[in-house]
């Protein structure tokens, strides 16, 4: 394989991936030595390709997800719409938390990323006896959005705002 060649298909491999890759990895995966990959990465980097070196391996810095948190509040019935909303418009809703004031923050992992994760968050609380947990709070709640860029969050901060979910704006 020619550098050329090998060079673009590491930047591939690493836009892919989302966690660092070490240079051994990618000596294995190339068919090369690990010095020969350092000055791959050495030449991409020339290029201006935003390649970072870390303890656990390279990162391509374009593929490193933007997050945002959004103080929001709606109705149960609005649930469905706020988090289509939210994946429709290329954003992960990671989380749910509340500041309560007796119990402090209160926090609930949801890893939603499209309408099918939607559906199924619906269906699991329509099929339990639990409340949503921003009814603990008179459906104030804030969720922690990732997205591939912060125009990305700016599209979804501006359709919560339209639809009147988002409450304050959190960067």
């Amino acid at each position: 394989m020619i550098g050329t060649m090998r060079r673009n298909q590491i930047i591939d491999y690493l836009t892919l991936e989302n966690n660092a890759v070490s240079g051994n990895a990618l000596s294995e995966k190339f068919n090369v030595s690990r010095q020969v990959i350092v000055q791959d990465i050495a030449l991409l980097r020339a290029e201006g390709y935003p390649i970072i070196s870390t303890n656990k391996g390279y990162l391509y810095a374009g593929s490193l997800k933007k997050s945002r948190i959004f103080k929001v509040c709606h109705s149960d019935e609005e649930i469905a719409d706020e988090l289509n909303t939210i994946v429709d418009f290329g954003g992960t809703v990671i989380d749910v938390f509340v500041n309560h004031k007796i119990y402090g923050r209160m926090t609930a992992s949801l890893n939603i990323s499209s309408r099918l994760d939607v559906q199924n968050y619906l269906d699991k609380l329509d099929s339990g006896s639990s409340t949503p947990l921003k009814n603990v709070t008179s459906g104030y709640h804030y969720h922690t959005v990732e997205a591939a860029s912060d125009e990305i969050l700016d599209v979804i901060e501006r359709k919560l705002l339209e639809k009147h979910y988002l409450i304050e704006k959190d960067k």
